[in-house]
């Protein structure tokens, strides 16, 4: 496939917008429509146990958030956004459409199985692994394509102010596309059929890759020029081939790169701290070329790569404090939905709420309070403290919130599970007759903590971070929430296998007292975040109010 010209400014710019913003709302409507009800289509369809399919959903959300800095990383050292775009729309089709598929064809969909009845053959595994690897691709190819968009967006412009506008409207199509997979897609597939809610994906999947290809011809596409993360691997490679070479204390003895000019004089070995990973900028005969530039590249690294890297360890605590974070909200996420399948949902007489989208209650509460702090919360706490609420402020009322939801979270769910006791709710899904809408004050508290600290977390990574390692602030954030629903799977099971709170029915366990446990937990990483926070130093001192001092964090 012909890739688009790579002569940057004759092509780009805004007409290239609606090609690459129809390609963001396919892509987020296939994608958000299968995984939103995934864990209802699982339970429903093929019978698997609600904790199990809670515990595949989790899979599924890690992975698609991991996926996205591989890509990015493909993209960045060699085939370029364009090329992993268009290949990773194909992927993710070829996976909504197989799990289309399986709503359709009776021979990959398990027979229904009566309630108590004693004749019910097994699911045949051909079944679950056609229904896996639909999961699979779809999220291997929408986690290929989701950051790379973005970039490859922001690429078409030259002037930094488009690619701000840019990523405004892009940010707010991704919103809103993932709102309308959460209800509309998700109400057909629940109140219509299975099969017309996935075929809906399907065709906008088709109709995502469709446009995007139709717009190569006003695309500009730079070269790969390497990631930042290769430069990473590249400083740790170095130091350890080095670690038996004695550091000099001549600056002169260090590599500082092919265009570095300066006097004697000002010529400085490496910072003391982290001292193992100055061997990486040590010089050795053969590893410089006649011209300057780096002969053998997994051997010797510039002092400037080395001191990068280290800025990147000084934020690894903060760093390691938010795992916690996006732990707690894949629980509840997972754990939410689990809630309303055994919960009224009605709505008035007529309109009953999909069990798949009561999470959109956080999506809404997440955009709703990003515009208010912008517009009056923020300069209402400047004019009263005359201090802005710097990203690690924000960051820890994030941690705070978070703790708050946990709380509020095993309140309501402990009024529930007395409501179904009191009915003798213990076969089955038995809807408890307690309304759906008590969940709503815990997931807007959900998205007002995101609002705080997600964003919080981006701002504080691109303001600490060097110039070549500005790109890496929201793969830090990426890596957090993948990390975390990988960890929220292994807390899941760990609660499982020690305890009797989380069987097959939610309505005989102890779902409170789980989050209960992550309200303890929540404390504690509060105090571990406060901690790395007023030991930290600034490395951008120019971000930061000269009225602020790291010990006000």
């Amino acid at each position: 496939m012909e890739a688009p010209s790579e002569a940057h400014g004759k092509l780009g710019a805004w007409i290239t917008f609606p090609f690459i913003i129809a390609t963001t709302v396919g892509s987020n409507l296939a994608f958000g429509g299968l995984t939103s009800n995934l864990i209802v289509y699982l339970i429903k369809e093929y019978e698997v146990e609600s904790i199990d399919a809670a515990q595949i959903s989790n899979l599924v959300n890690g992975a698609g958030s991991l996926i996205p800095v591989v890509a990015a990383i493909i993209a960045d050292s060699f085939i370029g956004c364009y090329s992993i775009i268009w290949v990773s729309s194909i992927i993710s089709l070829l996976g909504t459409i197989l799990l289309a598929l399986t709503a359709t064809l009776d021979s990959l969909r398990p027979k229904p199985c009566e309630v108590g009845s004693t004749s019910c053959s097994p699911t045949p595994k051909v079944q679950y692994v056609v229904l896996y690897a639909a999961i699979i691709l779809a999220t291997l190819g929408s986690g290929g394509s989701r950051s790379t968009l973005s970039t490859f967006g922001a690429n078409q412009f030259n002037k930094p102010k488009d690619q701000g506008i840019f990523f405004n409207w892009f940010f707010f199509f991704v919103y809103g596309s993932s709102v309308v997979a959460s209800t509309a897609v998700v109400y057909v597939e629940d109140n219509v059929s299975w099969k017309i809610g996935f075929f809906i994906c399907v065709g906008a999947s088709v109709l995502g890759l469709v446009i995007f290809l139709m717009g190569s011809r006003f695309y500009t596409n730079s070269k790969p020029e390497g990631s930042p993360f290769t430069s990473l691997a590249r400083v740790v490679v170095a130091s350890i081939r080095k670690r038996k070479e004695p550091l000099p204390s001549s600056g002169d003895d260090f590599y500082h790169g092919h265009n570095h000019v300066a006097p004697k004089a000002i010529v400085v070995p490496p910072s003391r701290t982290f001292r193992f990973l100055n061997h990486a900028a040590i010089r050795s005969e053969g590893d410089v070329k006649p011209d300057g530039c780096i002969a053998k590249p997994w051997k010797l690294c510039s002092v400037q790569e080395v001191e990068d890297f280290k800025s990147l360890i000084r934020t690894l605590p903060l760093w390691s404090s938010s795992f916690f974070l996006g732990t707690t909200i894949g629980v509840q996420a997972s754990m939410s939905i689990l809630q309303a399948l055994a919960m009224d949902r009605h709505v008035g007489p007529h309109f009953q709420i999909p069990a798949g989208s009561i999470l959109v209650f956080s999506m809404i509460s997440t955009a709703l309070f990003l515009t208010l702090f912008d517009k009056f919360l923020f300069p209402v706490w400047k004019k009263l403290t005359g201090k802005s609420l710097t990203p690690l402020r924000r960051i820890g009322v994030g941690h705070v919130l978070n703790a708050l939801v946990m709380g509020v979270s095993a309140l309501v769910e402990s009024k529930r599970l007395k409501v179904a006791k009191s009915n003798n709710l213990d076969q089955g899904y038995n809807i408890v007759p307690m309304s759906v809408l008590w969940l709503v004050p815990q997931l807007a508290l959900v998205g007002i903590s995101e609002a705080f600290h997600f964003p919080g977390q981006v701002a504080f990574y691109y303001q600490e971070f060097p110039t070549t390692l500005k790109n890496m602030a929201t793969a830090m954030i990426s890596v957090i929430v993948g990390v975390a629903f990988y960890l929220t799977t292994a807390l899941i099971d760990v609660v499982r296998r020690t305890t009797n709170w989380l069987p097959g029915n939610i309505n005989k366990g102890r779902l409170d007292n789980v989050y209960w446990v992550l309200v303890v937990g929540g404390v504690l990483n509060f105090g571990y975040y406060v901690t790395c926070a007023w030991l930290y130093k600034y490395q951008n001192l120019e971000g930061v109010e000269h009225s602020d001092s790291p010990s006000d964090e």
